[in-house]
């Protein structure tokens, strides 16, 4: 069920948000953190695991103002219960500068701290790895089998609060114009980097007359990120 708060509220700061260093690429508006979930599909969790960091890149889903991963039942990451610290990144450019301390990324990202719950619940389970297949590839739910109940059982899914989240958005050129590096005759920019979906590939094995379904076929050469 998606959350009926209203989505303009600011983000709520902590000392786990509050933004310390380069404030001034810091932002509390929601729809940015909404924007940068929305704009790509693969997370990284960070979670202690017997007393050890682990980072786990995974496909993510956001459903209002929660965020659902999921993997194997086997997995150690997803236990549920225990803080974790969830991290999407979009990197947008180089920032070239004059001097080598100066250069930069131009880039997007957001930061979630909580404590994830695992959905047992058959219904929510369901909506959530909904959501999580329509955030990765729209159109996907309706046009494959279903997962049944033995590759449910062997599915965990859990559920992020997105309520203590971090964002910072870096854009434009460098911030030495104003220095003595202006001086130097060294060129200095930015390096856009952009990301498209290509041409789909079949499965070898796809047997002749099975087309690519509109939902895919209209993504290539669109933007991702």
């Amino acid at each position: 069920m998606t959350d009926p708060r209203p989505a303009t509220d600011p983000l709520p700061v902590n000392d786990r948000t509050r933004h310390r260093r380069l404030a001034d690429q810091g932002s509390l508006d929601r729809a940015d953190l909404d924007a940068i979930l929305d704009a790509g599909f693969v997370c990284h969790l960070g979670v202690v695991i017997e007393g050890r960091p682990v980072v786990v890149p995974t496909v993510y889903g956001r459903d209002g103002r929660r965020l659902y991963f999921h993997g194997s039942v086997a997995s150690r990451s997803l236990t549920g219960g225990a803080p974790v610290c969830v991290t999407v990144t979009h990197v947008d450019g180089l920032v070239l500068a004059r001097s080598v301390f100066e250069h930069g990324v131009n880039y997007r990202s957001a930061m979630i701290h909580g404590v994830p719950h695992k959905v047992t619940d058959p219904e929510e389970k369901l909506a959530g790895l909904r959501c999580l297949t329509e955030h990765a590839t729209p159109g996907q739910w309706s046009y494959a089998r279903l997962p049944n109940r033995k590759e449910l059982a062997a599915t965990t899914l859990l559920a992020l609060s997105l309520e203590e989240a971090s964002v910072k958005i870096r854009t434009g050129p460098p911030d030495d114009a104003d220095g003595p590096d202006a001086e130097l005759a060294v060129w200095a920019g930015t390096l856009p980097l952009t990301s498209t979906w290509g041409t789909p590939v079949s499965d070898p094995v796809l047997p002749l007359g099975i087309p690519v379904p509109e939902h895919i076929a209209r993504r290539e050469g669109t933007g991702q990120g």
